[in-house]
């Protein structure tokens, strides 16, 4: 310690330190700590020793919650990153786009227009949209979407498939191939350029 200095003034500082690497920490009259580095950077320390907030010069700010939360604010990004002490991970960004990364591998996505995206370990991949459309798209590159009103769409290396409310099913195979099944038991298959083979 080169330089000790105790103060009992309006200042509210008990105690001021300065470190022969150019540290300073001032002690308040309340508990509270305070180091500031040479850098710039900033470390307060709670009264009770459960809070800590970091601020850098560059503008971010790094608070250890009493719970044991850690919030990092990313000030060029004007983004919030929050990790819980259960592994869960919390991004929040200016355009009130919302991540979150669980500690299974899942991935959560809200988007500014309310669309939700899951990304699962086992890659499988859900789209949540407003309007009550959901998109799932399995591992193998496999495709359903399910649309608000009630029509359900198929996509595989084999085929398209619209699957319609009243139980009509089109498929359209890779090879161009057509074949529509009405709710009625009417069959129509078309060739892949597009001549009608068979209607039943």
């Amino acid at each position: 310690i080169l330089h000790q200095e105790r103060r009992m003034s309006e200042e509210e500082v008990q105690e001021k330190i300065e470190y022969r690497d150019g540290k300073v920490e001032e002690v308040f009259t309340d508990g509270r700590r305070i180091l500031t580095f040479r850098n710039g950077t900033k470390k307060e320390i709670s009264a009770d020793k459960r809070m800590t907030t970091i601020s850098f010069s560059n503008g971010d700010v790094k608070k250890i919650m009493p719970d044991q939360r850690v919030i990092y604010y990313y000030a060029d990004a004007q983004a919030t990153h929050t990790a819980y002490p259960d592994g869960l991970e919390v991004l929040q960004f200016p355009n009130n786009q919302i991540e979150k990364h669980y500690p299974d591998g899942t991935q959560e996505i809200v988007f500014p227009d309310h669309t939700v995206k899951c990304l699962y370990s086992d890659g499988l991949k859900e789209t949540f949209f407003p309007d009550g459309t959901v998109v799932k798209v399995e591992k193998n590159g496999d495709k359903m979407v399910v649309f608000s009103n009630g029509q359900k769409e198929i996509h595989t290396a084999q085929f398209k498939r619209r699957e319609y409310p009243d139980g009509t099913v089109k498929t359209v195979y890779c090879n161009g191939r057509q074949e529509t099944k009405y709710s009625t038991g009417r069959v129509q298959i078309k060739d892949e350029e597009g001549n009608l083979i068979l209607d039943k």
